[in-house]
């Protein structure tokens, strides 16, 4: 389709393209294929199973059954526990832990020399790039009753500890938050170079302390960052597996049985593909919730 516009010089009529837009969607065309058959799709396909009642095994029929998952679903105890420690998971470890802890490694790195500034992010940065499974064993090993944690306190007169067993749910709150630091210390970093001294030099002139500095001038000048941190990690952290699958399972007793684990015990364990795919729908609407108060604190910014 195209319009016409008359010319106020010519008195004539002059026709435009209108594809203008659409062609300058043209290279975009692709990736949105992509995103919509491998993205979209799956996500479509795994919202129509949790209305069903398919199975990995028993009948090979597969019925709707309208809310009937999502019922049995928030009337289940297992459930709002679950839900209890993802959110716990959550806050203690990413948007506490791993959000203070790399401020404050970004903090002191921005003050140390060179060699302390490698130093600590070859160590913090080793344990990010550890596979999930290879950092749950290591702190199972610390954990336990005959691991170094139990040594240490031995050391300093306590009695041993058994902290899988009394709560799990901290044990890999800890675990997570030493291996997902590196992540916030890095974005940190980043956004602390961007910082001019001329305006922390100015700030001191004025009398203003270190902490009253960090406060009034140097958050305030990277709360974009933080804002933007804390969601990218709390997104990752809903959805940690097998770092508490290796360490825990779940368990003892489901007290450290998140909704990632929750969604697998059930699918994959009990067969009922179609109630651990509501369960999935409910941990991604978790994350959509994380995301639009993120994101609006972003526009807020803006």
């Amino acid at each position: 389709m195209t319009t016409a516009t008359v010319d106020p010089q010519q008195g004539s009529r002059r026709r435009n393209p209108v594809p203008v837009t659409l062609l300058r969607g043209l290279p975009l065309t692709p990736s949105v294929v992509l995103l919509t058959v491998f993205l979209g799709g799956p996500i479509l396909y795994c919202i129509w199973w949790a209305f069903t009642n398919i199975a990995l095994t028993g009948s090979s029929s597969t019925e709707f059954v309208g809310f009937a998952n999502f019922t049995k679903l928030f009337s289940s105890a297992e459930f709002g526990g679950s839900v209890f420690y993802t959110l716990f998971f959550t806050v203690v470890s990413a948007i506490i832990g791993q959000n203070v802890l790399g401020m404050i490694l970004a903090l002191l790195m921005r003050s140390g020399n060179s060699v302390v500034r490698a130093l600590v992010s070859a160590i913090v940065i080793g344990s990010w790039v550890l596979p999930e499974v290879v950092a749950g064993y290591l702190w199972t090993a610390f954990f336990r009753t005959d691991g170094s944690l139990n040594h240490v306190l031995a050391w300093l007169g306590i009695g041993p500890q058994n902290i899988l067993y009394t709560t799990p749910i901290l044990a890999v709150s800890i675990a997570n938050i030493w291996r997902g630091t590196a992540f916030s210390m890095l974005v940190y970093s980043a956004a602390l170079s961007e910082v001019p001294k001329e305006i922390e030099e100015a700030a001191t002139v004025d009398g203003a302390g270190t902490w009253r500095r960090l406060i009034s001038v140097t958050l305030p000048m990277v709360r974009r960052s933080i804002a933007t941190n804390l969601m990218l990690i709390t997104l990752q952290t809903l959805s940690v597996f097998g770092l508490i699958w290796t360490m825990t399972k779940g368990g003892p007793s489901n007290k450290s049985t998140t909704l990632p684990l929750y969604a697998y015990q059930q699918a994959f364990q009990f067969s009922q593909l179609g109630y651990g795919t509501a369960i999935a729908l409910v941990l991604l609407l978790i994350g959509g919730v994380f995301s639009l108060v993120y994101l609006r604190a972003l526009r807020m910014e803006d």
